[in-house]
């Protein structure tokens, strides 16, 4: 659940620190689902891959993906690349990953975590498009360590959160299109691959409960994960086709 800020656009302009909350566009995510679900294999706002069970079954998740640049236009557009657990088949979700939108044509890119129902937070590494970036989820008894690491410069960002009521019920690698009072439009990335993709040290789509998520609106399909392109099913992409 990536609930878009205000705040957000500024922070890479004016230095806020990790700590620093971003700010609320719009009171609308208060007790709305993380996915928000079409039917099965599809929602309005993820698109990815996501691997799913009981209670207890997710401990840590993680991937690499290159950010890619979003080609901007008038409209004001945004998009969020992930790494996390729980939120496919549970009301929290515990996420970490890097932001790329368009504001009055202009694109803007910056680092966040998020250990929803609470705020989404600034993390301190710099976002620039064609760097390597690589982030992992781990829980341990309650917490939850998040990493974010510019493979590309070595610069690193590690937090750890409390979430006593998360379940360890999914593992996720996800576009987004983030939410501010409804479903932003998802801003053009063109194609983002994930690689070493992985749930509990194993390639995410090892696993016999797997979903593909296709991101689509009432008009037709906005974002579509690629089938696996390595025998450890490790390694896939996504691809924009809409706002």
């Amino acid at each position: 659940m990536r609930r878009w800020r205000l705040l957000a656009a500024l922070a890479v302009m004016t230095g806020l620190g990790a700590a620093a909350p971003i700010v609320p566009v719009a009171n609308g995510a208060a007790g709305h689902p993380p996915i928000i679900r079409v039917r099965e294999g599809t929602s309005t706002n993820w698109s990815g891959y996501a691997a799913f069970g009981g209670p207890g079954s997710f401990s840590s998740a993680s991937a690499t993906w290159t950010q890619p640049a979003v080609s901007c236009t008038s409209q004001n557009t945004y998009s969020s690349y992930w790494v996390g657990l729980d939120g496919y088949n549970s009301s929290t979700v515990e996420q970490i990953g890097t932001e790329a939108d368009c504001s009055n044509g202009a694109p803007r890119y910056y680092a966040w975590y998020e250990t929803y129902p609470r705020p989404s937070y600034l993390a301190a590494v710099t976002v620039t498009p064609t760097h390597t970036y690589r982030a992992s989820v781990t829980a341990g008894r309650g917490s939850y360590t998040l990493t974010l690491v510019d493979v590309t410069t070595g610069q690193p960002f590690t937090t750890t959160q409390k979430l006593n009521q998360a379940k360890g019920t999914s593992a996720e690698m996800v576009v987004e299109a983030p939410w501010s009072g409804g479903v932003l439009p998802l801003a053009n990335y063109g194609n983002v691959g994930f690689s070493s993709s992985k749930a509990n040290g194993l390639g995410i789509g090892t696993f016999a409960n797997v979903d593909p998520i296709t991101m689509q609106n009432p008009y037709g399909m906005k974002s579509t994960p690629s089938g696996f392109t390595d025998n450890a099913k490790q390694n896939f992409s996504v691809t924009w086709s809409a706002s």
